[in-house]
């Protein structure tokens, strides 16, 4: 199907005509025409190059109960992505081919968003042994990240040959930065509210550690190294360092890193008090990992992500069921709902600092580059695959935990009133949300 948008503002610049026809942009200016093509009216709209996530948790197979390929694709639909890259710690872990390849089928059928796997460093998260990286690689799923998210790859001569292994199909390792050692009950960020409430602490070396020895270990065999969820100021100033020693030494190791929405706008405050939506202490909504930090922290965060040295924003989006979720907090399962709430809550801390062209970087090209997804994070221009979202920047709209399309309602958000509104979402040119609504 062919489809004409009518006055669509592209990024920052001038608003246009974007045409759409066999599954690219076919021409993009003013005035434009097309028999037979549907209409969309884009007046003071923003379109920008479909959203890509490089950290989403799609739990099937094995835990379908929180969240399926389907149900995950579709709320990624409707937040203005158009590809997902799905965790590995799934039920049997993302570690072979047959399961990777599993989940790229089950995003095909879905057909709401590129469903990008990413595999696991090591068999069944345990850190022991590598998982079949290069079978992965090769397989029909094409893997070019692999990551124990949730669980850090703490050995270093593990890490080193992982590291050494990816090189030769330029592969990225994307590290989990905690010291298990350090995080033994843990409960939330180490600190004045920790102590406060009396619950075990994380503390933030635990992450700054890991990336310092990760930092060193890529430079040293001139390697691709992705921090997952940057949450602490240290570890800004770690990221600052080390970037600035392989521009200055010349090595060839190359490093980025990932921060979420939550740790750009939510404290540890909350776990003492909550939110609107969520009032008084030990609400588990709020239990993350890494934790929510401290204020300063998040102004730390939001600078990084400004100046570039924090590359991209990632949901880290993390469905639960009732049952892992609305439980005593030391029982509760850690994480939080993102893909419906990203973009508002980028645009909420971030736009005035980085505009609609710092938007579309950190959360579409920059993710592209690294996921090596050459079809999206393309700006709408002739030629280019018709990967893009409409939002409407003068939008206010309220979360409502039971309205979003996930399988599970864990998310932070609910009742907070959010800027920004995808109006629609185009993938490979076929609309998968229109209105504001999922049309399949």
């Amino acid at each position: 199907m062919s489809y004409l948008i009518k006055g669509a503002r592209i990024v920052d610049g001038e608003p246009a005509d974007i045409l759409i026809r066999d599954g690219k942009v076919a021409e993009v200016g003013a005035g434009l025409s097309a028999a037979g093509a549907a209409v969309v009216d884009a007046d003071g709209l923003v379109a920008l190059p479909g959203l890509l996530d490089l950290h989403t948790h799609l739990r099937e197979p094995g835990r379908e109960d929180a969240e399926t390929v389907e149900t995950g694709s579709r709320a990624a639909a409707l937040g203005g992505y158009t590809a997902v890259c799905a965790m590995a710690n799934t039920d049997p872990t993302a570690d072979t081919a047959g399961v990777v390849e599993q989940v790229h089928r089950l995003g095909q059928q879905a057909g709401l968003v590129e469903v990008q796997p990413i595999g696991a460093v090591s068999i069944g998260l345990k850190g022991e042994q590598l998982a079949e990286l290069g079978a992965m690689a090769t397989s029909a799923a094409k893997v070019r990240i692999f990551s124990d998210d949730g669980h850090c790859v703490s050995d270093p001569r593990l890490m080193r040959r992982a590291l050494e292994y990816v090189k030769a199909f330029d592969g990225v390792i994307a590290q989990h930065a905690e010291e298990p050692r350090l995080t033994i009950g843990a409960q939330m960020h180490e600190g004045r509210e920790s102590a406060r409430l009396g619950l075990t602490g994380w503390p933030a070396v635990a992450e700054e550690a890991i990336i310092a020895r990760d930092a060193l270990l890529a430079g040293h065999v001139g390697s691709r190294l992705h921090i997952c969820h940057v949450s602490t100021a240290g570890s800004v100033e770690i990221l600052r360092w080390a970037k600035a020693r392989l521009r200055a030494s010349g090595v060839t190791g190359r490093i980025t890193s990932e921060v979420t929405p939550h740790h750009l706008l939510l404290t540890d405050a909350q776990v003492g008090c909550g939110s609107d939506a969520h009032p008084g202490s030990y609400d588990p909504v709020f239990k993350v990992n890494p934790p929510l930090r401290t204020g300063e922290d998040t102004a730390a965060l939001r600078d990084a992500l400004a100046d570039g040295v924090i590359d991209v924003v990632a949901t880290d989006h993390a469905p639960h069921t009732v049952e892992d979720k609305e439980c005593e907090w030391g029982y509760a399962r850690p994480g939080m709902l993102g893909l419906q709430t990203a973009l508002s809550i980028v645009v909420e801390t971030m736009l005035e600092r980085i505009g609609w062209d710092g938007v579309a970087d950190r959360m579409s090209r920059v993710p592209a580059r690294i996921a090596g997804l050459s079809d999206h994070g393309r700006d709408p221009a002739p030629g280019a695959p018709a990967n893009l979202a409409l939002v409407d920047p003068a939008a206010r709209w309220t979360v409502d935990s039971t309205a979003l399309a996930s399988r599970s309602q864990n998310t932070p958000y609910a009742g907070m009133e959010l800027p920004a509104a995808v109006v629609a979402t185009f993938l490979a040119g076929e609309a998968t949300v229109l209105d504001g609504k999922a049309v399949r």
